[in-house]
């Protein structure tokens, strides 16, 4: 028991000194880069009801949830995921609007991961949501957003993975694949094992066009000429047809915004929460084994809360991205802020109205009583380690 006291439960960690300036500059610079599109703020709760990330919805499995119970014996979850909560919001609040409504969000979410895959339990997430447009537009806009905010981020190289959801499910129901092979099938892309895909695919009996559209799904980079003759064998598949033409009209688009160089194709990508319906898409880069970034677009999400509208989001998972930043050794650098007053015990009265000057001033002072510290730990590397602008000492 004295140790559990000492210490946090599996997956989750203490951030603390300069780790947890470092998230909050990042954050910050995320939020901006948000804000700079016209996105507003918005918070929902840390628990909603247990239907809000119910199977029907399409999120996380039960069994992954964090689950309790209110007073009146209601189901609760702490959120493995904030676009449902942004969706439900979204219906309430604005249920009879019809313009596009523009969100951004930070928050941490709660997934109950088997403690083998090593992941993190309680994650932060900031993230933004684009609701009531479905052009290829907003799907450019979104991509466009999620770029620069890995560039605001100090990242350097890095690549959007982009596909379409409708890809797979076209190719699913065009070979009549039942549900449980479907989620076979989906289990083997998101675990990138391909060779296991074709030894599938090799099973079903199919026309040939159909067959070479399956061989797609494992193929990561496509590039324009191959989404055409991708497209000449999907005639006959209007599903499928429809989802590589968006990605076409997509690419048009994203070469305006100039950012193509950053995009890469995965037209058979799939991704783990079943309400995604078009656009989807992930961010990658070195030194980080997950997404840093997910996304896509969900135009049946809201329906399930009583409004009818198309919508569009990605979140960039902030512990990732500080991950790989501090892998790649990018430094995130912090200003020096404020200052250190060191007083003797007699000059208390004059330690304190000089802070209480300074503070006036908008500077924020840290006061500290000579015999409260050992000797030399007021001095310059305190003030370097703490990232304070000076120390006067007074004596």
């Amino acid at each position: 028991m004295k140790n559990q006291l000492l210490h946090t439960p599996e997956g989750v960690r203490d951030i603390y000194n300069s780790e947890c300036k470092k998230k909050q500059t990042l954050q910050d610079r995320l939020r901006k880069a948000m804000e700079s599109y016209g996105y507003q703020i918005i918070q929902t709760p840390t628990f909603e009801f247990f239907d809000i990330f119910g199977k029907e919805i399409g999120t996380t499995p039960a069994k992954e949830l964090y689950k309790f119970f209110d007073r009146e014996g209601n189901t609760l979850v702490l959120r493995p995921d904030i676009t449902p909560s942004i969706a439900r919001a979204a219906a309430m609040y604005f249920g009879e609007g019809d313009m596009p409504l523009r969100f951004y969000y930070m928050g941490n979410t709660f997934i109950n991961n088997s403690s083998y895959q090593g992941r993190l339990k309680e994650n932060t997430q900031l993230g933004s949501e684009l609701i009531g447009d479905n052009s290829v537009d907003a799907d450019a806009e979104m991509i466009s957003m999620a770029v620069e905010c890995l560039l605001a981020s100090g990242l350097k190289e890095f690549q959007l993975s982009v596909g379409h959801a409708d890809f797979f499910m076209g190719l699913m129901e065009a070979a009549g694949v039942e549900d449980e092979a479907v989620s076979e099938f989906r289990e083997l892309i998101a675990n990138k094992n391909f060779f296991g895909v074709q030894e599938a695919v090799s099973k079903l009996d199919m026309e040939e066009n159909l067959r070479e559209l399956f061989h797609m799904l494992g193929g990561f980079y496509f590039s324009i000429d191959e989404m055409a003759k991708a497209r000449s064998l999907a005639v006959n598949y209007p599903k499928v047809l429809s989802a590589i033409v968006r990605l076409e009209e997509l690419h048009k688009v994203l070469k305006i915004y100039g950012i193509e160089k950053y995009v890469s194709y995965e037209i058979g990508m799939v991704n783990d929460y079943q309400y995604y319906t078009g656009i989807i898409f992930a961010g990658y880069t070195f030194g980080s084994g997950e997404p840093i970034l997910k996304g896509g677009r969900y135009d049946r999400l809201l329906c399930c809360f009583g409004k009818d509208a198309p919508a569009i989001g990605f979140a960039v998972v902030v512990d990732q991205l500080m991950a790989a930043l501090s892998r790649q050794r990018i430094e995130q650098s912090l200003p020096c802020q404020g200052e250190v007053i060191v007083y003797a015990k007699e000059r208390l009265h004059e330690a304190v109205t000089a802070a209480a000057r300074l503070r006036k001033a908008g500077k924020n002072v840290e006061l500290i009583r000579m015999d409260s510290f050992h000797a030399g730990a007021y001095d310059a590397e305190y003030a370097k380690r703490n990232h304070r602008g000076k120390v006067t000492v007074l004596e």
